[in-house]
């Protein structure tokens, strides 16, 4: 089943008798948050070693042995696949088919509206797909105050829509500042204009999508601040490029609209996966930056260095900040 806004609260407190759970879209910090917060709801703990498996997306063959696993020291299991891809509907089909006890977590970023195991997963009665998208409007706002109070804090109606300006591109980094902010506000404390712009800094709603579209549009520092702080949070060198590619790809689709006749703005309102409103103009910047040979070109190093950096004993850190930085580099000397 497909999970509407006002479904997801109550499914996320008790997902039932529900065997597989999709997380999809653009916000990588809420699809981890929400994530996070099945298993622990499920399992108790995300260390449990008999309670929680955790899957590279390499090893999705072995999902529907480990669905159907049982804990030694009872109570239900959690299988978790990070950056699931198309690759696993046919181990999430065979999971769906059987009676496997265990709740499976998908964590799929960057999912086309059309994926196979997207459209699986949301016809199955024992299945859910959620999408995760970053806060905007009404939403952030919620989100802000409500993560303030938690901390014991209010803050001014000017500092809580200045805020609301900076903060939402990704849930896990608006998190990171307003646990931030809290914690410069103290118990008890309130925050005004002032205390909003001297805590929140230049790094504040950054995200590994921040660094992409920054990196695609010849933003060196930018990308590489992002960048920075999206491996500080968790993010691993493989699903970084896996993600960069597929950004690229969504680039490379609207380019060749481009080509055809539409215009760069146009080709970006239009693209698919939609490209969030607050990073249209970077996305019509990287259009008028890289000709098609240009991104097909972007696409096969991109390849190439994911596959490097799955070589044992391989430096994927400074590989994947490499491939990175190379495209930013890339797009800053087109624009000059």
């Amino acid at each position: 089943m497909k999970l509407d806004a006002r479904g997801v609260g109550a499914f996320l407190r008790d997902p039932g008798a529900c065997r597989v759970v999709l997380l999809y879209g653009d916000d990588t910090g809420l699809i981890r948050e929400r994530a996070q917060g099945l298993i622990r709801l499920v399992a108790g703990a995300l260390d449990d070693p008999f309670r929680v498996a955790d899957l590279a997306r390499e090893a999705v063959a072995q999902l529907p042995d480990e669905a159907a696993s049982l804990s030694l020291i009872g109570g239900r299991r959690v299988v978790r696949v990070r950056d699931a891809t198309d690759a696993a509907t046919d181990a999430v089909k065979a999971v769906l088919a059987g009676r496997a006890p265990a709740l499976v977590v998908l964590e799929s970023p960057g999912l086309a509206a059309r994926s196979r195991l997207r459209t699986l997963v949301e016809a199955a009665p024992d299945g859910a797909a959620i999408g995760c998208y970053p806060d905007e409007g009404r939403n952030l706002t919620e989100t802000i105050r409500t993560t303030l109070a938690e901390a014991g804090v209010t803050v001014d109606p000017e500092a809580l829509t200045w805020l609301g300006g900076q903060l939402g591109a990704d849930r896990a980094a608006t998190r990171q500042e307003l646990t931030k902010l809290a914690l410069y506000a103290g118990p008890g404390g309130r925050v005004d204009l002032a205390a909003a712009m001297a805590s929140i800094g230049d790094m504040a709603g950054l995200s590994l999508d921040d660094a992409l579209f920054a990196a695609t549009a010849g933003e060196v520092g930018r990308a590489d601040r992002a960048l920075e702080l999206a491996m500080a949070e968790g993010g691993n060198p493989v699903g970084t490029l896996r993600a960069t590619l597929m950004h690229l790809q969504r680039l490379h689709r609207a380019r060749l609209a481009v080509d055809a006749g539409q215009t760069p703005a146009d080709a970006a309102r239009t693209a698919r996966p939609p490209v969030f409103f607050r990073r249209v103009d970077a996305f019509a910047r990287a259009l008028g930056r890289w000709p098609e040979p240009a991104l097909r070109a972007a696409m096969t190093a991109v390849a190439a260095a994911e596959r490097d950096c799955k070589r044992t004993g391989a430096p994927d850190q400074a590989l994947c900040r490499h491939t990175v930085l190379t495209l930013a580099r890339q797009a800053a000397a087109r624009g000059r």
